[in-house]
Parts: C-alpha cells; sequence; structure tokens
C-alpha cells in the first residue's frame, strides 16, 4: 500500500517482532503488565512516591518502569508487583486453536 509515495506495510500487532527485536513475544507481555500496573497506580490515585513504598521500589524505579523503561524487571518480577497492587495472577497452559506456534497474551 502507498500513500503520497510512502511505503505502509501492516504491523504484526507487535511493535517489537516489527523492529525485528529477539523475544519479541516477551517484551510485548513485559508491556503489558507494565501497562496494567500502570493503570492500577492511576486508578488508585497514587503519587509515584506511594506507589514506591507499596512496591518496595524507589521512586526514581517506578518513574523509569512508568515510562517503558522495563528491560530489566523479569516477568516474575512484575507479576508479583501485581499482587502486591492486589491482583490475583492466574497462568494457564493450553493447547493451541490452531496449527501454529504457541503464543503468550494477558487475558482480563
Amino acid at each position: 500500500m502507498k500513500a503520497d509515495g510512502i511505503k505502509i506495510e501492516q504491523g504484526t500487532g507487535n511493535v517489537f517482532a516489527d523492529l525485528g527485536r529477539p523475544d519479541a513475544d516477551a517484551h510485548l507481555l513485559k508491556a503489558e503488565l507494565v501497562t496494567r500496573i500502570d493503570r492500577i497506580i492511576r486508578q488508585r490515585g497514587l503519587k509515584q512516591v506511594e506507589a514506591a513504598k507499596l512496591l518496595g521500589l524507589s521512586q526514581p524505579d517506578v518513574s523509569r518502569l512508568l515510562r517503558g523503561s522495563f528491560r530489566e524487571y523479569s516477568m516474575e518480577r512484575l507479576l508479583r508487583l501485581l499482587t502486591v497492587l492486589g491482583r490475583d495472577v492466574e497462568i494457564v497452559i493450553r493447547e493451541p486453536r490452531s496449527p501454529r506456534r504457541g503464543r503468550l497474551r494477558i487475558a482480563v
């Protein structure tokens, strides 16, 4: 597809895969977990200092996390932060619905 001489490509739904990042599925999952953490903090009206105390992090760490710098956080640690924020986390492993490679995703 072209618009005004610019080639436009359909994305895959995973920006990390589109950029050719290794472990793109894991990066997308971590980004979704951080988005949920951010949403909960905002819904509770917590300031970053309050969220930091609750989560056992420093305020600068909370700021970096919420601005998308989560590379050093494991998925397990992000899941634990969600439980500290009062969320239940379930991990479900099932057969795929089609004969393709399995995938990682978050369901609400």
